[in-house]
């Protein structure tokens, strides 16, 4: 049954805490991420582990008020670990084991991909997330057996990377979630790190926003501010200038993904225990 005695405060704003919020099927993987369309619809993420978990679907459509709307991905996807819905309704999943971004309708027809399917290098090796740009740009930030920011056009075609191993500007260790900023900055979750870093549209680095240990997911509001799920874990709030405005602890145990609502409302992916939490402002 869903909790509705929970609050946390962000900033000035209070929410109260909804969890588990939505019906997402228990058994056939956890929430890994969750993403929103314009009209509220909510994207849900299931990971399986294909030694364990029966088979299911890999995203589950819910309405803004949490009944289950659709259920499919689970013939296409393999390992899903983020996705992101495009301002033009498709979806985006990151399946990362193999190596491949799958563009979805927003009813589930496979619509193309970015990445060689099971050819780790061409050009991804273990891919974490997908975050689009004003001008269309796609970025992919490639993070478990790689180091870099991928580049594409709005179709898909490559236009470079940025990256390396290591700790300096620019480097990264595990660059787990992206996300772009209406002014056109690529903020990046560095997460073994420590550390969220900024860079231009084409990937020279502007500034490095610490004090996040181990950062999950980034996502930014219109107003061009930043908000942080990290292992702590808690929930932050940054100016469009990385200074912290509010932060708070809404979930147990580490929000692996995160999205805010077109109403206001920020959903939390959370793989154990496996449910989406539902921050909702007062």
């Amino acid at each position: 049954m869903a909790r509705h005695d929970l609050f946390v405060r962000l900033g000035e704003t209070l929410y109260r805490v909804e969890r588990p919020w939505g019906d997402v099927p228990r058994g056939v993987g956890v929430p890994s991420d969750v993403a929103c369309d314009a009209e509220g619809r909510v994207y849900c993420q299931l990971r399986q582990d294909p030694t364990t978990d029966p088979e299911g679907p890999a995203v589950v459509v819910l309405a803004p008020d949490g009944r289950r709307l659709a259920a499919w991905g689970g013939g296409d996807v393999a390992d899903g670990h983020m996705l992101s819905v495009h301002p033009d309704g498709r979806v985006f999943v990151v399946d990362r084991d193999a190596q491949e971004v799958i563009v979805f309708s927003p009813d589930g027809k496979r619509l193309g991909g970015i990445g060689r399917r099971h050819r780790p290098g061409e050009p991804f090796n273990g891919p974490c997330d997908v975050a689009f740009a004003p001008d269309g740009t796609i970025y992919v930030a490639d993070g478990y057996g790689a180091s870099l920011v991928h580049r594409f056009t709005a179709e898909g075609t490559p236009m470079g990377h940025w990256g390396r191993p290591g700790d300096g500007p620019g480097e990264f260790s595990t660059p787990h979630s992206v996300w772009v900023l209406p002014d056109g900055r690529v903020t990046v979750a560095d997460r073994e790190n420590n550390r969220i870093q900024v860079f231009t549209p084409d990937g020279s680095w502007l500034a490095d926003w610490t004090g996040h240990h181990k950062p999950m997911s980034v996502h930014g509001g219109p107003d061009g501010t930043l908000y942080v799920t990290d292992q702590v874990p808690r929930l932050s709030w940054l100016a469009p200038d990385g200074t912290l405005i509010g932060r708070c602890r809404p979930v147990l145990n580490g929000a692996h993904g995160m999205w805010l609502a077109p109403d206001g409302r920020i959903f939390l992916s959370e793989q154990n225990p496996s449910r989406l939490t539902c921050l909702v402002p007062m």
